[in-house]
């Protein structure tokens, strides 16, 4: 069963290579109206987008972003922030105080703008353009929040690059649905879809054909393919200092 929505979804792609045509300003607000008509916890609609065309600023967040070129080549990035500083203005109105000291009051507003971008680039990808969501907006967050003039209670969750891509990506497979679908109760017995979109990974050529030792067989190798790669990915502690960013952001997290 299909839907022009659902083929629409199942057409996304990450896009890094970006032709040098500009996208209207009311391009982007339309993308963004689109989001915000997404699910909203409580209709309290904790996010905010920072949209950034200007070369230099943009050059400054590749810089902070591991020197991405996608970002300066790009025409448009979008800063997607969790902000809870638009509610602390209404609380000062209705002279109430916002309770921000927990994890639920960071959670709620980080749920809140993934569901935003994730329908505003499905909405940027029905109009031809594409993008790539940047993670690595985290990797310096107390400068992007610099940069970007981010008010106490509100944190860039993520980054994306946005514009007409300049070749079509290839798109990659993902894992079959009986592996994250689970009906009543969670089952972990997988090993076997895992295993199979190992192979499928590998033979799509997504790894350049690398190589790696057989865990627990000395002298034997085998195509590097998604477990090994994934298994790298999270064995490794990555922004460490968020916690801290956080706090300064009025985030206690208790």
């Amino acid at each position: 069963m299909t839907t022009p929505t659902i083929e629409q979804i199942y057409r996304h792609v990450s896009v890094r290579r970006f032709a040098p045509d500009p996208v209207p300003p009311e391009l982007v607000e339309t993308i963004v109206a689109a989001g915000q008509r997404s699910a909203t916890s409580s209709n309290l609609q904790m996010y905010s987008v920072v949209a950034v065309t200007d070369p230099a600023r943009r050059a400054r967040l590749a810089e902070l972003c591991g020197d991405q070129a996608q970002i300066t080549e790009a025409p448009v990035f979008l800063a997607w922030c969790a902000d809870r500083s638009r509610l602390d203005r209404v609380c000062r109105h209705r002279r109430y105080t916002q309770a921000v000291d927990h994890v639920e009051a960071f959670l709620v507003a980080t749920v809140d703008v993934a569901i935003l971008m994730q329908t505003a680039t499905l909405a940027a990808e029905s109009l031809g353009l594409g993008g790539c969501y940047i993670g690595a907006i985290r990797n310096h967050p107390a400068e992007v929040i610099e940069l970007l003039g981010l008010p106490r209670l509100t944190f860039p969750v993520a980054g994306m690059t946005l514009g007409r891509p300049a070749v079509e990506p290839t798109r990659k497979p993902r894992l079959p649905t009986a592996a994250v679908l689970h009906w009543e109760t969670y089952d972990d017995r997988d090993e076997e879809a895992l295993v199979e979109y190992d192979r499928v990974m590998v033979e799509t050529g997504v790894y350049r054909g690398r190589q790696v030792p057989v865990p627990g067989l000395e002298g034997e190798i085998e195509d590097y393919g998604w477990m090994e790669h994934s298994a790298r990915r999270v064995s490794q502690p990555s922004r460490t200092e968020l916690r801290e960013v956080l706090r300064r952001q009025g985030f206690e997290l208790a």
